[in-house]
């Protein structure tokens, strides 16, 4: 077995393979004392040892770690970039090892849940747009909302030369609603709202596929289930993103 090298560096936990292919365009990484290519496959014995010299920003790669998965509550105010310069970092909030990495992002100015984990493949499918994953947000606008509003929002919203595809809501109370993405534009429920006439107050992300935030405390972080897990396992065997009709 010979996986290319962004798969690899995936496998051992610097993030998602379109994050690899990222840190191998920037120059990052050098495979076997020379710039990497995206051509390069990685020789492995039989335990699975690497048997080449791969390191990224002149750090030589460590092997594949045990993979982990972790659900977090992140409030409003902590950045899902994981820059150590930044005090509002979510970096500084997690745990020294394994070095988890957040599955998409919610903004800044958001909270609720993050699946947190350092298994690389499986965060290509789960942010591979093609796949369509669902995700469950609850949303407090400024002004009270009426039939008309949820409607469009479920059609589809047009902004800034982008059509939002159709999804579910439903009426929470009279001036908050909840709302299922299969999509994951930059600010997308935000940027709906206001292409019409609304302002949103408090954004919270419920619920990603069947994983829910329950009550987990904000700011707080637990492991997922077995039976979670046991959920996620199979969207690492897909090979490519289902194909449109």
């Amino acid at each position: 077995m010979q996986p290319r090298l962004a798969k690899y560096l995936a496998l051992c936990g610097l993030g998602s393979r379109r994050h690899a292919c990222r840190l191998i365009d920037a120059g990052l990484v050098t495979f076997n004392g020379r710039p990497a290519s995206h051509r390069d496959r990685v020789s492995l014995d039989g335990h699975e040892t690497c048997l080449d010299d791969i390191r990224v920003a002149g750090v030589r790669l460590r092997p594949p770690q045990a993979p982990s998965y972790w659900l977090f509550n992140k409030p409003v105010g902590v950045d899902c970039r994981l820059l150590a310069q930044d005090p509002c970092s979510l970096l500084h909030l997690l745990p020294a090892g394994p070095r988890l990495y957040p599955v998409g992002r919610l903004d800044k100015d958001s909270r609720g849940l993050l699946l947190l984990t350092n298994d690389g493949e499986l965060t290509h499918s789960l942010m591979h747009p093609d796949f369509g994953h669902s995700k469950t947000y609850h949303v407090r606008l400024n002004l009270a909302l009426d039939a008309a509003f949820l409607t469009q929002m479920a059609q589809g919203v047009s902004y800034k030369g982008i059509s939002t595809l159709p999804c579910d809501t439903r009426r929470l109370t009279d001036d908050s609603f909840e709302i299922v993405l299969t999509q994951g534009l930059n600010r997308q429920i935000r940027r709906m709202s206001q292409a019409l006439g609304y302002r949103v107050m408090d954004l919270q992300r419920v619920a990603l596929m069947r994983l829910e935030l329950g009550d987990l405390a904000e700011g707080q972080m637990r492991p997922l289930t077995e039976q979670e897990i046991a959920g996620l396992v199979h969207l690492k065997q897909a090979k490519s993103p289902p194909t449109s009709q």
